[in-house]
């Protein structure tokens, strides 16, 4: 029993990687990690004939439960945050977790469904085949094959070329880097004389949507908002590049760029959850 707990205690951090991504909860991939050590102690190990490919079996079919439970009561965790009356929780190690994946892609894979969501992350990101995947979806391999590949066309937006993007990325990183650091000049470089910001009145803290009109009044908005700034990350908002915001673990703000030659001439904030859902997401 030493040995084999010695040697499960050797995927730990692998299978907790494998959950994490399948279900963006620091505390959920511990406990299907925990199941996946429950299980084990409960098969005869000599029968067992590759311990790493049966654990990652059992915390992928673990996971998708979980995945389609959730679906069906429509919670989205991505918790990235610790949760603060959990004190089994290592705050360093939430946080090291949520660098390592990075939270625009959790808010992308949060958008899959639950077989996409698993047959992707076990083959595009930890390169299991699809023979091995297939019994945990009940599906065939050439399905399985189909599923990850839908769910990578959606993670990576689409396979259609744009040889304007990464102008437009440059300009989006650039605003953020200038916003992170109150950079009053870099942003005046940015923005288009004339340029608008729209904000639905779900940003806050107004009732009432908020148009700022000209360099002048965005650059002050976004100066202000340069503490939410430094939470947010670059990701492609129906097919150009923007920024999202997660808050609590839920996704809570979209910016949506228009972006003319090298300067920003329109920004818009949403906010409202129905908006959000409605918005194709993708890693930048």
């Amino acid at each position: 029993m030493d040995a084999l707990t010695e040697r499960f205690e050797q995927e730990r951090p692998r299978l907790r990687a494998v959950a994490y991504r399948m279900l963006g909860s620091a505390a959920e991939a511990d406990d299907a990690v925990q199941e996946a050590w429950l299980r084990l102690h409960r098969t005869d190990a000599g029968e067992i004939g590759n311990l790493p490919a049966w654990l990652t079996t059992v915390v992928a079919r673990v996971c998708l439960s979980l995945l389609r439970t959730r679906r069906n009561h429509r919670e989205e965790p991505l918790d990235a945050q610790p949760e603060p009356d959990d004190d089994r929780r290592d705050p360093g190690q939430e946080a090291e977790l949520a660098d390592s994946v990075g939270l625009a892609l959790l808010v992308v894979l949060d958008a899959l469904g639950p077989a996409e969501r698993v047959a992707f992350v076990l083959h595009d990101m930890f390169a299991v085949p699809f023979d091995e995947i297939a019994p945990v979806l009940g599906k065939s391999p050439a399905a399985t094959r189909q599923l990850a590949s839908r769910a990578r066309r959606r993670v990576k937006g689409g396979e259609t070329p744009d040889a304007d993007l990464p102008r437009r990325r440059k300009v989006v990183e650039a605003f953020l880097a200038a916003s992170r650091g109150g950079d009053f000049e870099a942003l005046l470089a940015l923005l288009d004389p004339d340029v608008v910001l729209h904000a639905d009145r779900f940003v806050g803290p107004s009732a009432a949507p908020i148009v700022l009109r000209g360099v002048e009044s965005v650059r002050r908005g976004a100066i202000l908002a340069s503490e939410r700034a430094r939470t947010s990350e670059l990701v492609l908002v129906d097919g150009t590049p923007g920024l999202l915001m997660v808050r609590e673990g839920r996704l809570a703000v979209v910016l949506a760029f228009q972006v003319d030659g090298d300067r920003i001439t329109g920004i818009e904030v949403i906010a409202d959850p129905e908006r959000l859902d409605a918005l194709q997401l993708a890693v930048c």
